[in-house]
């Protein structure tokens, strides 16, 4: 379903170039208020939902994507997707831990987030850097975890937990994934 109010609204949250859908369940969570660190390409189709964290993040979306619905993208360093990238549902790809590893940090963070939102800074998410190279698949409910790779034309299996890098043309399934063929 094409909305052009959200077309329009989402423009507003991130860098959206032409022919570029959003559908009725996708969100955007610009927690940084600066368009200029989300850009999606042209002929993409967005049903799940990307967030920054307002200390820091960025996400890049080739041309050609598809982001399908309930995935989460959430970036605190920065996620790179290339062209022709097919994301199946439920799929969820971060480039950092989400909270700190410390109870009590984990706890200050968390209350943090309720009385004033989240933190602009003084935050060790262990962010890394996470990549999907171009034409790569990504099945439903994967996984892909901070600081990893995904290489061209790669697919990733349904349910697979991705922590290491996966090489060009190769199969990954499981949890760790692990290589079943090219």
């Amino acid at each position: 379903m094409r909305l052009k109010w959200k077309n329009i609204y989402y423009s507003t949250l991130a860098e959206v170039k032409n022919n570029t859908n959003f559908s009725i369940e996708s969100r955007i969570f610009n927690l940084q208020n600066n368009k200029s660190k989300i850009k999606i390409g042209s002929y993409c189709t967005i049903k799940g939902e990307l967030l920054l964290f307002a200390h820091g993040g960025k996400i890049s979306i080739g041309n050609a994507c598809y982001i399908g619905e309930q995935t989460k993208i959430w970036s605190a360093a920065e996620i790179e997707i290339g062209d022709n990238v097919l994301i199946a549902h439920n799929v969820n790809i971060h480039d950092n831990i989400s909270h700190p590893l410390n109870h009590d940090l984990r706890q200050k963070h968390y209350m943090d987030i309720l009385k004033e939102g989240h933190p602009k800074e003084n935050l060790d998410l262990r962010e890394k850097k996470t990549i999907i190279k171009k034409n790569a698949w990504i099945g439903f409910n994967a996984t892909i975890l901070k600081g990893v790779t995904i290489g061209e034309r790669a697919i990733v299996g349904a349910c697979s937990v991705v922590t290491t890098n996966v090489p060009d043309d190769a199969i990954v399934v499981g949890n760790p994934a692990k290589i079943i063929n090219y």
